[in-house]
């Protein structure tokens, strides 16, 4: 309580001043360690070197954020949605976290306003904006902890720009539905990473095929590997769905290797019987 307070009383003659004021519209508080949300809005492309030759931006703080977001969002819809089972629970996670709804979250806060980036491209669709609202979220838990890193997470964010019940609602995880289908069909699906590079702004492009017994069923790109899976997922998942034909021949294709797996499994149980009965 006492170091709170100590705190409060060096932040009077700063409050009103920019930065502070700009991160209070955006965070609800004033921070205490203001080079934290600095370093948070500091993208890779105008990193600084420290005196020590260390180069400095938002990377190694969106891994905090990440995380810190994962599971404070995994608290929140465990609490809100009490009979809900664990696969509604994780989808529900994933739309909440998922890129596309950070950088929109992002923009309706402003933070593309205040990130500072040589990037010649700044668009959207770079997901630049959304990564370092996930720096911001680390800066939090750093600088104020646990708890306001959840109630700026809860209020300012799920409350006040994503309504829970209408993200309950909205399309499935493609991924996720994907993997149910196959369990159901007991037909294996697996997540390939067919290429990795970057773009003329330096930002990591990931390219994800799903592959059904050894059938390309879908190819997705984005700028995370959840995002390419999720549109490979996707595509896949709707051609399933839609192109009979296709279906029809993944069945087929799963149909001979089940009598392949039999007439093996059944040839090596004559093989044994028979080298038992000469011994």
């Amino acid at each position: 309580m006492l170091k709170k307070i100590y705190r409060n009383i060096r932040l009077l003659p700063k409050r009103g001043k920019e930065p502070y004021v700009s991160f209070y519209k955006i965070f609800g508080f004033y921070p205490y360690n203001i080079t934290l949300y600095e370093q948070a809005l500091l993208h890779k492309s105008s990193s600084i070197k420290m005196k020590d030759g260390r180069w400095i931006n938002n990377e190694r703080l969106e891994f905090l954020g990440d995380a810190i977001l994962d599971a404070i969002v995994a608290d929140i819809v465990f609490k809100q949605f009490e009979y809900k089972k664990e696969g509604f629970l994780t989808n529900m996670r994933s739309k909440i976290v998922q890129r596309e709804t950070l950088n929109k979250l992002a923009l309706e806060l402003g933070i593309d306003k205040l990130i500072k980036t040589s990037a010649r491209n700044t668009t959207p669709n770079t997901h630049m904006y959304g990564n370092a609202l996930e720096a911001l979220i680390g800066a939090i838990y750093l600088d104020q902890g646990y708890r306001v890193s959840k109630r700026f997470i809860y209020e300012r964010l799920i409350q006040e720009h994503l309504n829970i019940d209408t993200v309950a609602e909205q399309e499935a995880n493609y991924k996720s539905r994907l993997i149910e289908w196959s369990q159901k069909q007991k037909i294996s699906v697996s997540f390939d990473l067919v290429d990795s590079f970057v773009d003329e702004n330096n930002t990591p492009i990931f390219k994800t095929a799903v592959v059904i017994l050894g059938e390309q069923a879908g190819l997705g790109t984005g700028y995370s590997k959840k995002e390419s899976q999720q549109k490979a997922a996707k595509e896949a998942f709707n051609k399933l769905q839609r192109n009979t034909a296709f279906r029809n021949h993944i069945f087929e294709l799963n149909e001979q290797q089940q009598q392949l797996h039999n007439e093996t499994y059944t040839n090596l149980q004559q093989e044994r019987t028979s080298t038992e009965t000469e011994a």
